[in-house]
């Protein structure tokens, strides 16, 4: 075995991985293309903690004494809000970038565990709005497969103008995955790489978007909610405009938020995290005097029961979950070692979702292998999961004697580090200090 000269010294700067991306750019001419989200080492929830209740505070007993989890979305204008039974909901992803089937077992999946799931760009399939309990519809700037028919059979409207992993760009496509169906839901020819706008193509402003907002509500005669999705960038700015066009519901997307396909360079370099965001949006809401009452949705990075708690702690109502869910449809499983390794790839690194060739069916429009997903299953093994973050959420915030989650707080956080403290704004552990705070 050959090893390496002790005397060898690797360049923080120039690592082996820097060096391997410069030679691809040269040897090919074109910027890196993936799915996924940041990689990038972030400040995130695991920085934080819960201050659990001993002797100053009372802890529930788990079996005995209720914890809530309901949430009511969107019920500043809209006739019907939507009363889901617990606070993470499914992200928008779209058919397309997803399988058919993938879609399908996301409205299974958050039917049973009574939440709501998101259609994502590209339009509604009647899989998906057949098996969706609560079915929210994105609004985006590339209007793919958009009609007043389908915005009325939605539960709710979700206009974006931001995602977590690429805010201040558009989606992509690649030819490989605009099948027949999806052209023409698309209105696009078939086979040919798709770019979506990064802006709405009929406002340039917050006063042209409330006209907007205003358009949409008289076409679903005021009953659907309207929420409005930025990717985290100038989150407190974002917010405040977006409540005063009228947003019922406000969706703010982390740069750990995943994506389909992006360029490497916007994932890892534009946005911030999502921990640094939420207080950002809590505060411009508590300025308003609007907080509880326009909801806030917290997404990007959420994993566990504990990251579902402690946004919640931070101010937020409710979480949605994209990459998450998903993983527990199957993406990246062991089951698929062989063909993950064939593709370059191995379980837990696969993130070339763009290419079409997902062995566990999800995204992908190759119809053979698509095959390998049932919806049925996957979703039973959302449904599942959708339960255990429940579960695990309850048990934190009745260690904290919190009888419904929306009773978390930011007093039962500290953190672990100097960025954690002065991102969340809750003190470091084991002092009252919060960097940046003014005394």
């Amino acid at each position: 075995m050959t090893r390496p000269n002790p005397a060898l010294r690797e360049s923080a700067t120039f690592d082996r991985r820097a060096i391997a991306e410069i030679q691809r750019a040269a040897d090919t001419g074109i910027y890196d293309i993936r799915g996924w989200g940041a990689k990038r080492p972030l400040p995130h929830f695991d920085d934080l903690l819960f201050l659990g209740a001993s002797m100053s505070r009372y802890p529930l007993e788990g079996y005995r004494e209720r914890c809530d989890t309901d949430v009511v979305l969107g019920d500043r204008h809209a006739k019907h809000p939507l009363h889901l039974d617990i606070p993470i909901t499914i992200a928008g992803m779209s058919f397309g970038a997803l399988s058919g089937q993938a879609k399908e077992a996301l409205g299974r999946g958050a039917s049973l565990a009574g939440t709501s799931t998101t259609t994502g760009d590209g339009g509604m399939t009647t899989e998906e709005r057949g098996q969706s309990k609560h079915l929210v519809y994105q609004y985006l700037p590339s209007r793919y497969g958009m009609n007043p028919d389908d915005l009325r059979k939605a539960d709710a409207i979700e206009i974006v103008l931001g995602q977590g992993a690429k805010p201040g760009g558009g989606g992509m496509l690649l030819g490989q995955k605009i099948s027949a169906r999806v052209a023409g839901m698309r209105t696009l020819p078939e086979g040919i790489d798709q770019r979506s706008a990064c802006r709405h193509p009929d406002w340039t402003g917050p006063d042209d978007l409330a006209i907007k907002i205003l358009e949409l509500r008289e076409i679903t005669q005021w009953e659907k909610p309207i929420y409005i999705k930025i990717g985290a960038t100038r989150t407190y700015y974002d917010i405040k405009l977006a409540v005063k066009a009228g947003a019922d519901v406000v969706v703010v997307d982390g740069m750990q938020g995943g994506t389909a396909a992006t360029q490497d360079v916007f994932i890892e370099n534009v946005g911030i995290p999502t921990l640094a965001a939420i207080p950002q949006a809590v505060q411009a809401l508590q300025e308003l005097g609007v907080h509880r009452k326009v909801q806030l949705i917290i997404s990007g990075g959420i994993r566990t029961g504990a990251d579902v708690a402690k946004a919640m702690a931070l101010g937020a109502d409710a979480v949605a979950i994209g990459t998450a869910a998903l993983i527990a449809l199957g993406d990246n499983s062991p089951r698929f070692a062989a063909q993950y390794e064939a593709l370059g790839s191995a379980p837990g690194f696969y993130d070339d979702f763009q290419d079409g060739r997902d062995p566990a069916g999800i995204s992908t429009q190759d119809p053979e292998l698509a095959n390998n997903l049932d919806p049925v299953e996957g979703g039973r093994r959302l449904a599942n999961y959708l339960r255990v973050l429940t579960m695990e959420a309850q048990t934190l915030a009745r260690a904290c004697g919190k009888s419904h989650l929306h009773n978390l707080e930011p007093e039962d956080l500290v953190a672990l580090t100097v960025e954690a403290a002065a991102m969340a704004r809750v003190p470091l552990a084991g002092t009252t200090w919060i960097p940046g705070a003014l005394a």
